[in-house]
């Protein structure tokens, strides 16, 4: 049996940053890593649209609006020092409808409060950042960026390996003991011991949590995203990021334009329920998993409250032209003949029983392992900070 000071469990971006904290700041630990893809950042991580958020949306004094302040400055730090492509390019969020500047107005107070580096501006002082968008005022957020998610998480890799951690790829974890001064993990590739475990494994960290013996209500639901990207003829069409103002009444911020690291630019996402927990297509189905979706309380209630919401974006995920509509709210001047199919993302988003998102990032711990059961966006902008206080609450046990 392979023993171990500390093993994360899963090979995302959350799960990278938080070997790697460890490893900083207890560098004599013996840390490994397991991820059961072939490849690490193969799932959200991997198909992250590259923003590098600057927490304006948040709640003020929230888990996701303070460790995304602060993580957005630790992987810009990172990202300079090890060579990975980033860039700030700006953002605007754009109200195209007098009865959204209310909405505008709070979300801009909200970037005030968080002390994100924003303005209010008028459709002319739009028009010069962004000339092909539509929209009466927005809010300018000059600090807002991309970067290479994946690049990072092959960064991170490299850096783990040359401190002496093991990555086991290919390995995915079946089973969780606890014992009383250990923690025996079992695998596809046989056990591993460690005295203590992190789970990070975003799609399947409920059920990972529950295999360590986490008395845990919420239920992760997956949704996918589904993204169209503008032909080269069309790219012209927007410069930096450009995201509607969300409305309150639905959990997702709504289709939007972002331009992409190595270039090109990257329209959606919509929102429709996976049909698996990895269900990239419609065609991809698994009957468990949907099966748990379907039966589970929180979401009922979720599908009870946003039917109507829910309808139109399946309609949206279904029909081109209707996808294209909902861009043109945005820029008028999109074609259904600018846009090529691109890879779809699936979100992992804990549920409630009530039917609400879990609206903050959520960590628990059950004895020997902590469990990272909700990392939902800014979550790839924050890893570095959820990393660091991960490796807080494991170093000093």
């Amino acid at each position: 049996m392979s023993r171990f000071d500390v093993i994360v469990i899963g090979g995302g971006i959350v799960g990278l940053a938080s070997a790697w904290q460890l490893q900083r700041f207890r560098p004599d630990l013996k840390i490994c890593l397991l991820e059961k893809e072939n490849c690490l950042a193969a799932h959200q991580t991997g198909r992250n649209s590259g923003v590098i958020h600057s927490g304006i949306y948040y709640k003020p004094g929230s888990l996701r609006a303070k460790n995304c302040r602060e993580g957005k400055l630790a992987l810009e730090s990172f990202c300079t020092e090890h060579g990975v492509a980033w860039k700030q390019t700006g953002k605007v969020i754009v109200a195209t409808r007098p009865e959204q500047q209310e909405a505008l107005e709070s979300i801009y107070q909200r970037g005030q409060q968080n002390g994100v580096r924003c303005s209010v501006i008028s459709r002319e002082e739009l028009l010069e950042l962004e000339p092909h968008c539509a929209g009466i005022r927005a809010i300018h957020v000059p600090e807002a960026g991309i970067v290479d998610y994946p690049g990072v998480c092959e960064k991170l890799g490299e850096l783990l390996r040359q401190g002496g951690a093991s990555i086991q790829l290919q390995t995915c974890v079946t089973g969780i003991r606890q014992f009383t001064d250990s923690v025996v993990i079992k695998t596809t590739q046989g056990d591993f011991e460690t005295r203590q475990a992190v789970n990070c494994t975003g799609l399947h960290s409920d059920r990972t949590a529950r295999m360590s013996g986490q008395s845990l209500k919420e239920r992760i639901v997956p949704f996918r995203g589904e993204y169209f990207v503008l032909k080269p003829e069309a790219e012209h069409l927007c410069r930096t990021l450009i995201y509607p103002v969300p409305d309150p009444r639905f959990p997702f911020l709504g289709v939007h334009f972002t331009r992409m690291i190595h270039g090109g630019v990257e329209c959606g996402p919509n929102a429709v329920l996976a049909l698996a927990r990895e269900g990239y297509t419609w065609g991809t189905i698994n009957l468990r998993d949907l099966f748990e979706s379907l039966t589970y309380t929180g979401f009922l209630r979720l599908a009870l409250r946003y039917w109507k919401t829910g309808l139109g974006e399946v309609w949206r995920s279904l029909s081109k032209p209707a996808f294209v509509r909902a861009l043109q709210q945005l820029v008028p001047e999109i074609r259904s003949e600018h846009l090529t199919s691109a890879p779809a993302g699936v979100r992992a988003q804990a549920l409630g029983l009530d039917g609400r998102l879990v609206d903050d990032f959520m960590i628990q711990r059950h004895e020997r392992v902590l469990n990272v059961c909700n990392a939902p966006s800014p979550a790839a902008t924050a890893s570095l900070n959820i990393g660091r206080l991960i490796a807080e609450q494991t170093v000093h046990l």
